[in-house]
């Protein structure tokens, strides 16, 4: 029986730039111009300065850029620097059903694999749409299963899909790509105990895999082994992540449709800097205050019905969700996150600031923010949001999000991207350089090198 990984390294090895549907191309141009954006706005902040300051020491070299400073780093030290700090403000893409980031590693490897390779935008866009391909069908075997067992999903899926992205990239025959997809397995990881404290080790997670999916191909193109089975073995990825006997993977959903189906398209750009299970109420109460004049002192409750799932991830335990420790704790909060959008009216990379957290208008506001479980809502397929208001004089206002804001069934536009992206680099490239870096990721498939782009993010401050 043909095992899956040699399932899905035939598809990589065969698959051609021409191969890809046009949308899958043009989605991948702005996810790649979204993530240089949130890593650059990464870098502006205290986690994202920390870890720029360890590359130094970590990974010395002048292979790849790192965007947004005048420095660059060894190939793997670019790839993890760049992709930590694009999730550092909770803004980057996710793939709704598996509730994996997998843009930020993708993106991040294969421009850094690119800067060290001088790859074409051609062959970036094929490496980043086969990763992104990959990291979702290898999440979406048992949804929900491992992010309830503290488990994040970019830290444990993105690392297979980079695996591959960079054999491709570095032009590895199958025995090597299935032996570099193994070696992965032992470096995939990602415990979310920092969600306790607010601490920062999970923003390091899209880095991690970055690295690790480049390190393992260049490897297994130097002769290391790893396991054949490394997702379906005796001790491959789910017997030894899942550990329930009642559920079972549904394996058909790593390899069916391979090039016809792209689960990719059901990964959603995020408007909102926070955990994307929250985006449909943030929608739905601001559409509320816009139509009603809502203020705080007007609101007795807010009240969002939510799916069972979240519940764990962005309602409980209260005394996190309720006052928030730090901006890691608050973007994970479904009570302080709706209280900020509605006394703030709005919530982009300036949300969660120090001021905001210590806020008690904000605080008071979170108070008031009650969840109630309701089992018919769709799963993590389908983000929606159910919020009603009740007003002091007992007028009770609601609004419903059908499908969050930035998936494929209620897109986010190419200028409202862009403005993202403008707004994210803003305070750090000029708006000169930040319309180049718009254009040229815009044509990317146009570039002869990579070099190109990446060029265009240094600035003169490291």
């Amino acid at each position: 029986m043909t095992g899956a990984s040699q399932k899905l390294s035939d598809w990589v090895r065969n698959l051609r730039f021409d191969d890809l549907p046009e949308d899958v191309v043009t989605a991948t141009r702005l996810r790649v111009l979204d993530v240089i954006g949130l890593s650059i706005a990464g870098g502006q902040r205290p986690f994202g300065r920390s870890v720029r300051q360890s590359a130094s020491s970590l990974y010395p070299g002048n292979d790849a850029r790192l965007w947004g400073t005048n420095g660059a780093a060894s190939m793997l030290g670019a790839a993890f620097v760049n992709g930590a700090l694009s999730q550092a403000l909770e803004f980057d893409d996710t793939h709704n059903e598996s509730i994996v980031h997998m843009s930020s590693p993708a993106v991040a490897a294969a421009l850094a694999l690119g800067d060290r390779l001088d790859a074409s935008g051609r062959d970036a866009i094929l490496a980043v749409a086969i990763g992104n391909e990959i990291s979702c069908r290898v999440g979406s075997l048992a949804p929900g299963q491992f992010h309830k067992r503290g488990f994040h999903p970019s830290g444990l899926f993105a690392p297979f899909g980079v695996s591959w992205l960079a054999s491709k990239m570095l032009g590895l025959d199958e025995r090597q790509m299935i032996c570099a997809a193994g070696i992965t397995g032992s470096f995939a990881a990602g415990l979310i105990q920092c969600w306790v404290d607010g601490t920062h080790s999970k923003f390091l997670h899209p880095g991690w895999a970055a690295q690790s999916g480049i390190a393992a191909a260049t490897m297994a193109g130097s002769g290391v082994t790893g396991p054949l089975e490394v997702l379906e073995g005796r001790f491959g990825l789910y017997a030894s992540h899942l550990q329930d006997s009642n559920v079972t993977p549904d394996w058909n959903r790593l390899t069916d449709g391979l090039g016809d189906t792209w689960e990719s398209r059901n990964a959603s750009f995020k408007p909102f800097p926070a955990a994307h299970v929250i985006h449909p109420y943030i929608s739905a109460l601001l559409r509320l205050r816009e139509r009603h004049g809502l203020l705080p002192e007007h609101i007795r409750k807010i009240r969002c019905d939510v799916a069972p799932y979240i519940v764990g991830i962005v309602c409980e335990p209260q005394s996190e969700k309720l006052r928030p420790l730090t901006d890691s704790h608050g973007r994970v909060s479904l009570q302080y996150t709706l209280a900020e959008a509605l006394v703030r009216g709005k919530l982009g990379k300036q949300g969660y600031q120090a001021d905001a957290l210590r806020d008690e208008t904000i605080l008071g506001l979170a108070q008031r923010v009650e969840y109630r479980v309701d089992p018919s809502l769709p799963g993590p397929e389908q983000f929606k949001g159910v919020v009603a208001v009740e007003l002091t004089d007992g007028t009770i206002v609601e609004e419903i999000e059908e499908h969050n804001r930035g998936s494929f069934q209620n897109p986010m536009t190419t200028q409202e991207i862009v403005a993202k992206f403008t707004e994210n680099v803003d305070g750090t490239l000029s708006g000169e350089q930040a319309a180049s870096i718009v254009d040229a990721a815009l044509s990317l498939d146009r570039l002869d090198s990579i070099a190109h782009l990446t060029g265009l993010t240094v600035t003169d401050h490291d």
